[in-house]
């Protein structure tokens, strides 16, 4: 059969990229569409997956994620049927691909692992054939955006599937000029654009001060380029120039905090300690790992202590990428 995979944003290349090989190891053929935004493309590049680029993010507000919406995924709708047909329709909390297959009569599956991006969710989940989450997060706290009877539920986090097969790569500390004997830190800076986070991040600002002083290596992945430029302004921070091996990193990492989700859960799933600094409302799958220790709230910058970690996880969780792709092609059967 013939899939269609739609990118949006920097995390689902990482998610999807077994899903791509799950099935083309199938024999299925896979196309993919990616949006300009953040690393996106630049991951596409690095992880060697075919793409085409169509459109770019278009800003927080609500106004203009509509515009997007309508804009890309009419872009979309154009591409599918000079590329087409597809049997299939997959995205990670893409709305755009959600609204062009449904205009073009394609199953969709959408995923995604945290549940409190109300318009999201509304869009995707009632318009998708089916829906992959967590089973942290409870079937009721999905009900209200039309996903029941689609519920496709896995163990543990996504990050364990799509990690299965890592092993950290040691170029990512000569290529960054790190010191493997003074610790490490990793930033992810707020998802600013996001709708579920319009918030002051005086917290975050001031955790960023506080590491400054504490070692001068602290690698910080800005999400934009206006970020990028308010940190190179303040100077002390190791900024990448260019999308690196994050999952390395972390790996070799001493400390990660981070506003955002993904790079937390992938901390979690890699053994490294980790802070969420996330001023938003927590989801299910936080709530669970804050709760079992393995994930630590962050609401005071001097709870913070940077030192050397002498243990590494040894007992990482390994799931097969096959029974997520399984969850997602339920509509069609491929897996």
């Amino acid at each position: 059969m013939r899939v269609w995979i739609d990118l949006t944003n920097s995390p689902h290349v990482l998610v999807m990229r077994p899903v791509i090989e799950v099935l083309r190891a199938d024999g299925h053929e896979v196309a993919v569409t990616a949006r300009d935004f953040a690393q996106t493309l630049a991951l596409c590049e690095r992880f060697g997956i075919d793409h085409t680029a169509i459109g770019h993010h278009r800003g927080g507000k609500l106004a203009a994620k509509g515009l997007g919406l309508a804009q890309r995924s009419g872009a979309l709708v154009r591409w599918a049927r000079r590329t087409g047909p597809y049997d299939l329709a997959l995205g990670h909390g893409s709305n755009d691909v959600t609204v062009a297959a449904a205009i073009l009569r394609i199953p969709c599956s959408t995923t995604f692992d945290y549940e409190w991006a109300t318009v999201q969710h509304t869009v995707n989940c009632r318009l998708a054939q089916a829906v992959v989450v967590p089973e942290a997060i409870p079937p009721e706290r999905l009900s209200r955006y039309g996903a029941d009877g689609k519920l496709g539920r896995y163990p543990g986090l996504k990050e364990e599937y799509y990690l299965a097969d890592f092993e950290p790569d040691p170029a990512i500390l000569s290529e960054l000029a790190l010191d493997v004997a003074k610790p490490v830190v990793v930033v992810r800076t707020p998802p600013s654009v996001s709708l579920y986070h319009r918030f002051e991040h005086d917290t975050f600002s001031a955790v960023l001060a506080r590491l400054r002083e504490e070692t001068d290596q602290v690698v910080v992945l800005p999400r934009t380029p206006e970020q990028r430029e308010q940190l190179r302004e303040a100077g002390g921070f190791i900024l990448p120039e260019r999308a690196i091996d994050a999952q390395s990193l972390i790996a070799y990492a001493d400390l990660v905090i981070s506003a955002g989700g993904t790079m937390n859960r992938e901390a979690v799933a890699l053994g490294t300690p980790v802070w969420t600094s996330f001023e938003g409302r927590l989801g299910a799958v936080d709530e669970a790992l804050i709760a079992e220790g393995r994930l630590r709230h962050l609401t005071d910058p001097g709870d913070v202590v940077v030192v050397k970690r002498t243990a590494t996880a040894s007992d990482r969780v390994r799931r097969d990428p096959r029974d997520f792709t399984r969850l997602l092609t339920a509509p069609v059967g491929l897996v």
